[in-house]
């Protein structure tokens, strides 16, 4: 009967739950799904025991377990929430996983545990493995500790599998690529060292090279990644003198080559120490055994890079450049043929620019060629010649090039352009010296003594010393200086006398000297510098007396000029070095030598001079600076009207590159008022007393 009753009431229930859909009555469900936490089904519980406590005493009887259930339920809920979606359900097979992997309750992101740490023993073990055994699976092992050590602080998850001490990277790093070269040889059945790009390419077809080339990308490719993340220089020349007896390597992978291309010529242009010279022995190296695969690109890239590291240049620059050029002209050795066709486009490039500054004159235009990167350019390609002008591939490119700069001397015929002139007449003299061609160069000497800057005294004092070796361009102020006109004076007397000294064992060297001895006459009569004059006396002396010296040797000889017997003219006097003009451009050089060795002592001590003057005015003006801010004073320094001019005039060239030192016109300091002042006021004074005394002779 019991029974009979809870089933009535069952239907009851039913019913009115029917009856309540059908109008739209919400009431709060009973099921757990729709429970949103143990509280709120808890309360619903007691509220229905209640309403209705015959149904609640059904439920204990068949349902208990939906009335057991404790409150630490709600803690496991709310952990679930905070790492699922309310949409998400846990997919088959998550649960094993995420046991592995604990989770944070700090920021939500789950970490591994299983990150493995390399010890040095276990570095040890592979090392005997592989020297030893060769075991394939050591090899595999060093080359994954490897690329971890090189990825050892990047941001890829990959690289934060592993752990390792510095010793343990260093010892890996050291291994790796002291052995690796061999150990790849070795397996590859290759020979141990040398070898061609037709060996790779042969290789490439055999099984060895299918099962272990993953090793050699993996080598070559993480030894790349570690040599862009290397800042110390001796690391990086060890690292590429390694990775150097593997370049042969680098025929398989085009995309590899290119990419240590580009990093080894930025090492080389930007590295100090021993890198540069490492780095050029990898490139030479490189297309030695590759060939034409990689040729061109070194030599396109290395110009490139020669030319972005000669825009600004000063005298402690300089010798790096000459060094960078050197550089240029030993790779080309490799393949002379390839460096003619380089050479030819990039020689032109320097003629069309030179045309259109011809064809335009303008500023912006002449100021391309009258720049250091036009003319260590020039003095580039001068070097090449001078190395390989003997050669066939090269001899064709003498005449362009000094085409080419005779015509830079001539584009801006100033006197402020006079240490570039001599620059360019400088490379003229080493190519006819090379090629054994002449070249005109007395009348563009003789041209620059005909300038009226040379024959005026000096009005701008005696001025500090001027190396027109490592300058192209002077002010305005610097050219009316004592110095300066010492400076041009002796440099052209050394440039002209190595020009004459050239042809001082040739028949013809008096027809060749005569213009210039008589130009030289003209000058001495002209100026009025009695050290000018006696200079230019000692060499006309030296002229006059080779040519005797080639005259006497002249009339015993009965062939004509164009017969090939001129060749063997004066020769064995040529060896001895015994004519006038070779011993006296042999005391000129030594006299240059002693000047440019007491100029570079003076250059240093006056940077060390300015290091002491800026360190004291730090310690004496450190509180006024911090109040005045970043206001330049200038104090105890005046400016001659004529130094005003020379200041503008630097100020309108200030985009040129060139000339550094001299955009700033030396300052006199003043004692008193300056000179225009001074002559203003003293006619001012004049005028008052003869004011007064006409006023005096009124009153009388």
């Amino acid at each position: 009967m019991g029974s009979n009753k809870k089933d009535k009431k069952l239907k009851k229930h039913s019913v009115k739950d029917k009856q309540k859909e059908d109008n739209n009555i919400e009431e709060a469900p009973v099921t757990v799904k729709a429970v949103e936490n143990a509280s709120e089904h808890k309360s619903q519980l007691q509220r229905l025991s209640e309403k209705d406590p015959e149904f609640y005493e059904y439920l204990k009887e068949h349902d208990k377990e939906l009335l057991d259930f404790d409150d630490d339920d709600d803690d496991d809920d709310e952990y679930a929430e905070t790492y699922m979606d309310d949409d998400e359900e846990p997919q088959e097979g998550e649960d094993e996983d995420d046991e592995n992997e604990p989770m944070d309750h700090a920021d939500g992101v789950s970490k591994r545990e299983d990150i493995k740490t390399i010890t040095s023993e276990m570095v040890d073990s592979w090392c005997k493995a592989i020297r030893e055994e060769r075991r394939i699976g050591a090899i595999r092992n060093m080359m994954r500790a490897f690329r971890s050590a090189c990825h050892c602080g990047d941001d890829d998850n990959e690289s934060k599998l592993t752990s390792m001490s510095f010793p343990v990277f260093n010892k890996i790093l050291l291994f790796v690529l002291s052995e690796m070269d061999g150990i790849l040889r070795t397996i590859l059945k290759l020979p141990l060292s040398g070898g061609k790009k037709e060996m790779i390419l042969d290789l490439m077809n055999t099984r060895a090279w299918k099962n272990y080339n993953h090793l050699v990308k993996a080598y070559l490719g993480n030894a790349l990644h570690v040599l862009n993340q290397m800042t110390d220089t001796d690391m990086i020349a060890f690292t590429l003198r390694r990775l150097k007896f593997s370049s042969l390597f680098l025929a398989a992978f085009p995309s590899l080559l290119r990419k240590y291309i580009k990093v080894v010529l930025h090492f080389w242009g930007t590295g100090g120490g021993a890198l540069p010279i490492v780095s050029l022995l990898f490139l030479r190296d490189v297309c030695v055994r590759l060939g034409s695969d990689c040729v061109d690109e070194c030599f396109k890239g290395i110009y490139k890079a020669y030319v972005l590291n000669c825009h600004f240049v000063n005298a402690t620059k300089l010798q790096h450049v000459q060094f960078l050029g050197n550089c240029v002209n030993e790779l080309f050795r490799v393949d002379l043929p390839s460096a003619y066709q380089h050479a030819f486009v990039f020689i032109r490039q320097l003629a069309m620019i030179l045309r259109e500054a011809y064809a335009t004159k303008r500023k912006e235009i002449f100021r391309k060629v009258y720049e250091w990167k036009y003319m260590n350019c020039l003095q580039l390609w001068t070097g090449a010649i001078c190395t390989y002008g003997s050669e066939a591939d090269f001899k064709p490119l003498a005449y362009p090039l000094t085409q080419i700069i005779s015509g830079v001397v001539r584009l801006v015929p100033t006197a402020r352009y006079l240490p570039l002139r001599l620059r360019c007449i400088r490379m003229l003299n080493q190519i006819a010296a090379a090629t054994n061609t002449f070249i005109p160069v007395a009348v563009l000497l003789t041209d620059m003594l005909d300038m009226k800057e040379l024959h005026k005294p000096p009005t701008g004092g005696v001025g500090k010393a001027v190396d027109l070796q490592s300058i192209l361009r002077v002010s305005k102020a610097t050219i009316k200086t004592r110095s300066f006109q010492e400076a041009c004076v002796n440099s052209v007397i050394e440039e002209l006398a190595e020009h004459l000294s050239q042809w001082s064992y040739s028949p013809a060297f008096f027809e060749l000297s005569f213009v210039p001895a008589v130009r030289l006459r003209n000058f001495c009569k002209s100026t009025k510098v009695e050290r000018f004059r006696r200079e230019m006396r000692q060499l006309i002396r030296e002229i006059e007396a080779n040519s005797e010296f080639t005259n006497k040797k002249r009339m015993s000889i009965s062939y004509s000029a164009n017969d090939p017997a001129v060749s063997s003219f004066m020769e064995d006097e040529k060896k001895k070095g015994l004519s006038p003009l070779s011993k006296y451009v042999a005391a000129l050089r030594q006299k240059a030598q002693q000047r440019n060795d007491s100029l570079v002592e003076s250059r240093a001590k006056n940077l060390e001079e300015d290091k002491k003057e800026k360190k004291g005015k730090k310690q004496k003006g450190g509180k006024k600076a911090a109040a005045d801010g970043d206001e330049d004073v200038v104090e105890d320094f005046v400016l001659s009207s004529d130094e005003e001019k020379s200041m503008s005039d630097d100020d309108e060239d200030m985009n040129e590159t060139e000339d550094v030192e001299a955009k700033s016109a030396p300052m006199k300091k003043g004692k008193g008022k300056p000179k225009a002042f001074e002559k203003s006021s003293k006619r001012k004074g004049n005028f008052h007393a003869k004011n007064k005394s006409k006023k005096r002779k009124k009153a009388n």
